[in-house]
């Protein structure tokens, strides 16, 4: 039985409670990473797309998981720009139904999602859109990982696990609330539930009070593997965030399916425009969002093992200071 034949029969059972199976991706040997340089998301989107060559989508029901953490303009939040243009793509790519779920973590979920126009927009290009505040606790499934860092585990939205592709497009920016950085990793803390419906116990407090924040982060990242992550990083914040802070014109677009290859490019991107000491100190891969996700065999373990693929001089241009500082 695979994991999402597994987890399709567990849906009967309809208990918060239950465990679901964990498991460790095997160790990938090497990673791309489209890297773009462009100030226009949607041409930026479809070049990505366009240099993975990315497919194997069609038919599929697919769950995209955008960053709507709050309302704030990008990178505050997922630009409506990136959001729609990957949406059309995946569309002429043959995608099946397309879900769009999320849990704000400053402020109501729904009301995040009417102000960015999100509903508006799931009418115009015929999505669906999902608010995790608003799940039952039947829709949550309980994760218990080996030797993790949650006390209690961590709950995972239904529809997450059960689709059958993850897509999943995050903003470049630094996070003043003990992550350092919010890429793609950190943006999969919004799959996870703050309280489950009937319950009292706070997660969301636990993993922001806790001297493991980071480490938790990239643990939740077990319970899924995304088919793709475009990381818009047309703008940038370097200072403050994840809703406002000091904000630079990063232009880049990168797209990939290795959390670790892009939030170690982003991550790099972000100390070339002076980002936080606490993003700029040390290697890349010592931080610990990156090196506990490389533990769980979430990505590559080198800057040695990314290739940046680039399609104009510009953006090869940009990615070879990139690749300086990746692998310094």
């Amino acid at each position: 039985m695979n994991r999402r034949t597994f987890l399709k029969a567990s849906t009967v059972l309809g208990s918060a409670a239950l465990l679901s199976p964990w498991f460790k991706l095997a160790p990938v040997a090497a990673s791309q990473v489209a890297f773009v340089k462009t100030q226009d998301r949607a041409v930026g989107v479809k070049k990505a797309l366009d240099l993975l060559g990315f497919s194997g989508v069609k038919g599929k029901q697919l769950f995209l998981k955008p960053n709507f953490n709050s309302a704030d303009p990008a990178p505050g939040s997922t630009h409506p720009d990136t959001l729609s243009s990957l949406i059309q793509a995946l569309q002429t790519l043959g995608a099946g139904r397309i879900t769009v779920g999320d849990r704000s973590g400053m402020g109501n979920t729904r009301a995040v999602m009417e102000q960015i126009g999100v509903f508006r927009m799931a009418q115009e290009l015929d999505f669906e859109v999902v608010v995790f505040d608003e799940l039952a606790a039947d829709d949550w499934l309980l994760q218990q990982l080996p030797d993790s860092h949650w006390q209690q585990g961590f709950a995972i939205a239904r529809p997450v696990l059960e689709a059958e592709g993850v897509i999943q497009t995050c903003c470049l920016k630094t996070h003043r609330f003990g992550g350092h950085f919010t890429l793609s990793l950190k943006n999969s803390v919004g799959l996870a539930a703050k309280r489950l419906p009937g319950q009292g116990y706070n997660y969301m407090s636990e993993l922001h009070s806790s001297s493991h924040q980071r480490r938790m982060i990239a643990e939740i990242n077990t319970t899924y593997q995304p088919d793709l992550v475009v990381l818009d990083g047309v703008e940038a914040f370097v200072e403050g965030g994840p809703d406002q802070g000091k904000k630079v014109n990063a232009n880049v677009i990168l797209a990939g399916a290795d959390r670790v290859a892009l939030d170690a490019v982003g991550v790099a991107v972000l100390r070339y425009f002076g980002a936080t000491p606490a993003v700029s100190q040390g290697a890349i891969f010592e931080q610990e969002q990156l090196a506990r996700a490389v533990e769980l065999g979430l990505g590559i373990d080198s800057p040695a093992k990314i290739e940046l693929l680039t399609g104009d001089p510009a953006s090869t241009a940009y990615a070879k200071q990139i690749q300086e500082i990746l692998q310094p």
